[in-house]
């Protein structure tokens, strides 16, 4: 009734996931390392919109003109 499980199915997608143990300085240098590289990304992916939105090249959001053209959404002259 319940699910049959093939042992050579399990044993073959267990093969190639041997853990090494991790010690927790060695998981938060990674995590250090990563949130680095997350970050610089980031980063590179804003001044390169930022440019664009200067160049013409992609139209501005709701938050990126308000930011960049306040006057738009000026209501004093009604």
């Amino acid at each position: 009734m319940g699910k049959e499980e093939n042992p050579e199915q399990t044993a073959a997608s267990s093969v190639g996931r041997a853990s090494t143990p991790l010690t927790e300085a060695q998981f938060l240098s990674w995590k250090r390392h990563k949130d680095a590289e997350a970050s610089a990304s980031r980063t590179e992916a804003a001044r390169k919109r930022e440019e664009d939105i200067r160049a013409g090249t992609v139209q501005m959001n709701g938050r990126e003109l308000f930011l960049h053209e306040p006057w738009v959404f000026d209501n004093d002259s009604y």
